[in-house]
């Protein structure tokens, strides 16, 4: 279930692609697509350990990302329209090229500079990386329901989404290895250069004739008046943001506080552990995700049912933040048994968490109209997207003012408002 054939399957008029050379085109474009997350992945954790390290303050770190997902937020809501205009394959080009330029962007960042002037450079160039990811990725989501054997779409989607996730999760022990291995700008140079050839390659190998898009398409398409999708969108806002309140600063700061000595062999060994966890937490999470229709026994079941289930699991997701915020109020300071129960705790959450979006991906695809697939998909991931700039924000500012407690209590709150969010599907009809 590769990358090439939602590329190929999918054309705003209906018009297929030359599919004579399936093999080489699937060889390109995945390797392109997991090369991109594998990369992102890598960015995000090279970004962050860096500019800790420097000294930056949690809200400062999470500024570092701002640009990132509000790029995400703006890409997304255009991605049906930008698909539709200028087709599929420019876009996943497009993509690659901008996470190419924002890769040799980092490298040119000057340790002289004051922290005002290099925060604002990361954000721009963290911005540029947003856009891209967001570019690379949509053609995929978007036409899994038209793919998809009829009753096999969650499955499809859960796998798709899954397997992506593992090679993110990847993506964040190479940023941690990198740079403890050849440091900062040589890791992003690296990447760079890798990229690079694999765009080569995927201009290379790429059959002619994936659909190049319409100049009839208008942007005014990508608003979504589907109440369903609306509540769907408004509950996979703060699904993420409930994760990424401690997922992008708060979790690897309260880490690295505790696992380094503050020498450059205790900084390298704990960016390698910090790394390591958050790669292994991404990879479970994805392999859940792959697995969720068997969790969930999804098989033959009714929207409704379906419905009923996400409902149920966005509820078991609350009391998992707020315990780990009590456990760490109670302990007040850092301490062995506090640590082993927020690992613990992470990644019952991690479980939980892959099965809420995976039900939720699975749902936009029901719930989004054949005629407008690309649209509706690309709404509900400007969703998701706001909820990762809300949670990114939240993250830094919740670390800052009360510090680890806070931080997981505010990811509770998150979680709490899915629920509620998700509760306003039960009038959905079979």
């Amino acid at each position: 279930m590769g990358l090439f054939l939602p590329l190929g399957r999918y054309h705003p008029h209906g018009r297929g692609v030359d599919v004579s050379a399936p093999l080489r085109a699937y060889a390109a474009v995945t390797a392109a697509y997991w090369a991109f997350m594998l990369s992102d992945g890598a960015l995000r954790m090279l970004v962050l350990l860096h500019f800790n390290g420097l000294g930056f303050t949690p809200v400062q770190l999470a500024w570092l990302f701002l640009l990132y997902e509000l790029a995400g937020i703006v890409t997304n809501l255009a991605a049906g329209w930008i698909a539709a205009r200028f087709g599929l394959a420019v876009t996943l080009w497009a993509g690659l090229l901008l996470q190419i330029a924002a890769l040799i962007g980092l490298a040119q960042l000057d340790p002289g500079w004051t922290i005002a002037l290099s925060v604002s450079f990361v954000m721009v160039v963290q911005g540029l990386s947003g856009i891209a990811k967001d570019l690379a990725k949509m053609s995929s989501k978007s036409a899994v329901k038209l793919l998809a054997p009829k009753g096999e779409v969650f499955g499809w989607v859960a796998a798709l989404t899954g397997s992506k996730n593992a090679v993110k999760g990847l993506g964040f022990f190479l940023g941690a290895a990198l740079l403890a291995l050849v440091g900062f700008r040589g890791a992003v140079w690296g990447m760079a250069g890798v990229l690079a050839l694999i765009l080569g390659a995927v201009w290379a190998f790429m059959p002619a004739g994936l659909p190049m898009g319409s100049k009839e398409a208008k942007f005014s398409s990508v608003w979504s008046k589907d109440a369903k999708i609306n509540r769907l969108s408004l509950a996979r806002m703060f699904l993420f943001g409930a994760r990424d309140v401690w997922f992008v600063v708060g979790i690897p700061v309260y880490f690295q506080a505790i696992l380094s000595d503050g020498t450059p062999e205790g900084r390298r060994l704990a960016f390698f552990l910090i790394g390591g966890f958050m790669a292994l937490w991404i990879i479970a999470y994805g392999a859940v995700q792959a697995l969720a229709p068997r969790i969930l026994n999804a098989k033959g079941r009714t929207e409704a049912e379906i419905v009923a289930k996400a409902i149920a699991w966005a509820g078991w997701l609350v009391p998992i933040p707020f315990a780990l915020a009590l456990a760490a109020w109670l302990a007040g300071t850092p301490a062995p048994w506090l640590s082993l129960v927020i690992v613990a705790g992470l990644l019952a959450f991690g479980f939980v968490f892959a099965v809420n979006s995976s039900v939720h991906s699975y749902l936009i695809l029901a719930f989004a109209k054949e005629d407008r697939i690309a649209q509706d998909v690309g709404f509900y991931y400007m969703a998701n997207a706001a909820g990762r700039l809300l949670g990114t924000l939240l993250s830094g500012v919740s670390f800052q003012v009360g510090g680890l407690p806070l931080c997981l209590a505010t990811a509770g709150l998150m979680a709490a408002l899915n629920w509620l969010a998700a509760l306003r599907l039960r009038p959905i009809k079979p």
